[in-house]
């Protein structure tokens, strides 16, 4: 290029979307070390937390959701909506934008529409296997369309799969597994569980893992148990539960030290979830959030028809199907390695650097 890339990255609100955007910008500056990156978001989403986190300084244009059913907001929504584009517009002037990537979103339309009227090319990232709203409208004009999953239906994509931190990318769990298990004090030997709703946690999967907890040890087993932010388990007196061969923790600062302690993952299957596990080849049982609009569900489905993952539903998840079901798989060895090799295969490595590429030739 001639000159320094402006490249400017909308969106957020949840995890989901400023996992990817970050593993991006941290792409296109190794990519090119020049380039001048732009996050823009809102106060109320996670974005708030975790780009500066990051490193990057995060600039805010208004939160404007539409409305669903007709009250003052609705009545509002127009005047607040056209502010936003003209926010956009003005920090897009500011920047001297060469290019637009939004990952959905709140703040990805209102970039998208600036951005058009802008005359800078659009770049859309659609992480999960059902697109979203924003991308939607982003995808209509833009100029590259990347997605993690297949048949999202948003025109002109190309699956070029999830952007992820090089550190789970590229983990190597067999090398990093000694190292692993003696930090969360684990044995070196025996088959590990690694049980997680995420950073907040999901009662559901806390209630059954502790009805089957006795069951798994005897077999054998150890777990790790993520339990979630305040959500420690407890026993009947207050104290935390304990018991040889059980290590709970609420929360992990880098998953990937998680993923490379386990041979067997019980989560849900949110979108950048399935494709870490498929990138770092661990098995998994996907218990999908029961909530939304099936997207968990759909997220999961090719890890499971690859043959990486089992699936179950939350309303079938008890003590009794973790003891028939997942103590039986954590102790079978040869099909545990029939699902890593399944995942592995299945998993994509190099997507952040593959949306890096696009995006800087789309600045271009």
């Amino acid at each position: 290029m001639t000159h320094t890339p402006s490249v400017v990255l909308a969106g957020g609100g949840t995890a989901g979307h400023v996992s990817p955007l970050l593993a991006m910008a941290a792409a296109v500056e190794a990519l090119d070390p020049s380039a001048r990156i732009t996050v823009v978001g809102t106060a109320e989403g996670l974005e708030a937390r975790l780009v500066p986190a990051a490193g990057y300084e995060l600039s805010l244009i208004p939160r404007v959701p539409m409305p669903r059913r007709p009250n003052l907001d609705a009545l509002r929504f127009p005047f607040r909506y056209r502010s936003a584009i003209r926010q956009a517009r003005e920090l897009l002037a500011a920047v001297k934008a060469d290019v637009v990537v939004g990952v959905g979103g709140y703040v990805s339309t209102p970039m998208y529409r600036a951005a058009r009227a802008a005359g800078v090319p659009i770049v859309v990232h659609e992480a999960n296997a059902r697109a979203g709203l924003a991308n939607k409208v982003g995808a209509k004009h833009a100029a590259v369309v990347g997605t993690a999953f297949e048949g999202t239906g948003l025109p002109g994509a190309r699956l070029v799969g999830m952007p992820m931190r090089a550190s789970i990318a590229h983990l190597d769990r067999a090398a990093a597994q000694p190292q692993a298990r003696q930090a969360f004090g684990l044995d070196q030997s025996k088959p590990t569980l690694l049980v997680t709703g995420g950073s907040l946690g999901a009662l559901s999967l806390n209630t059954a893992l502790v009805a089957a907890l006795d069951a798994l040890l005897a077999s054998g087993a150890q777990v790790l148990h993520v339990t979630g932010r305040g959500k420690a388990v407890t026993n009947a007196d207050g104290t935390p539960l304990a018991s040889p061969g059980y290590v709970q923790v609420e929360y992990v600062d880098g998953m990937e030290s998680a993923y490379a302690a386990a041979d067997l993952v019980m989560c849900r299957s949110g979108a950048g979830t399935v494709c870490e596990l498929a990138a770092v080849g661990l098995p998994s049982v996907l218990v999908p959030l029961p909530i939304g609009n099936g997207e968990q569900r759909l997220n999961g489905e090719p890890l499971v028809k690859a043959g990486g993952a089992l699936i179950v539903d939350d309303a079938a998840l008890d003590g009794a199907w973790i003891t028939s079901q997942v103590v039986p798989l954590l102790t079978d060895t040869a099909r545990l390695n029939g699902m890593r090799e399944a995942a592995t295969a299945h998993g994509v490595r190099n997507a952040a650097e593959t949306m890096a590429g696009l995006i800087l030739g789309a600045a271009r």
